[in-house]
């Protein structure tokens, strides 16, 4: 009893207040509404977090600042990566001006084929015969039946029909090679065929024939 009686008689004598039912001190100055805080230590692992986050500012800081680390300086890795688009866009220009591949007959109408398959048989039919797109196996042409024509179609779209333009998803070489596969269906006359679209296309060697 002499123990709190005396602890008691320090605070009184101390400059600092204690609180009534802890006995922990009381901060001067930290009062609202008739609450008081306590001027309680911050528990260590906040100490040890604090402390931790300081050193790390410091170290990246001398990084950044010091060292110029380019693994941390956005405006040194953006010029590397620009450095390795631009020899990215070298390095097929190179290929485009190489010598071209020779291809057999028979890998550009399996290039033609595995395109037409995923892309244009959804609207054309598995066989050509025409779907919500028009026939591809009679003489009959909306946009015309020439390679120029097919090539316009394929690159520009035809938009209000809901075919989008392929100049963007397809190379060259894939339009070329479904062209050619499109060319080779003509007169296959598979099922369930579309009815004619378009106008009769004639080829302009038949025409030079003909007269």
């Amino acid at each position: 009893m002499s123990t709190i009686d005396d602890k008691k008689q320090d605070q009184a004598n101390s400059q600092h207040e204690y609180d009534d039912f802890t006995n922990e001190k009381l901060l001067a100055g930290h009062e609202f509404d008739g609450i008081r805080e306590l001027d309680n230590q911050l528990p260590p692992w906040l100490k040890y977090l604090f402390y931790g986050s300081i050193i790390f500012a410091a170290s990246y800081l001398t990084l950044v600042f010091v060292f110029e680390d380019e693994n941390i300086i956005q405006a040194k890795e953006y010029q590397n990566e620009m450095a390795a688009f631009i020899e990215d866009e070298e390095a097929a220009e190179e290929d485009e001006t190489a010598a071209p591949v020779i291809r057999t007959q028979e890998e550009i109408m399996a290039s033609g084929q595995a395109t037409f398959s995923k892309i244009c048989s959804v609207c054309h039919g598995k066989f050509g015969e025409g779907l919500v797109g028009p026939n591809f196996t009679d003489e009959y042409w909306i946009h015309g039946g020439s390679r120029d024509n097919m090539h316009e179609v394929i690159t520009t779209g035809v938009i209000e029909k809901g075919m989008i333009s392929y100049k963007n998803i397809l190379t060259e070489n894939q339009i070329q090679d479904v062209i050619t596969y499109i060319q080779s269906l003509q007169g296959t006359n598979p099922p369930n065929q579309k009815a004619p679209e378009g106008e009769k296309y004639v080829p302009e060697s038949e025409e030079e024939t003909a007269s």
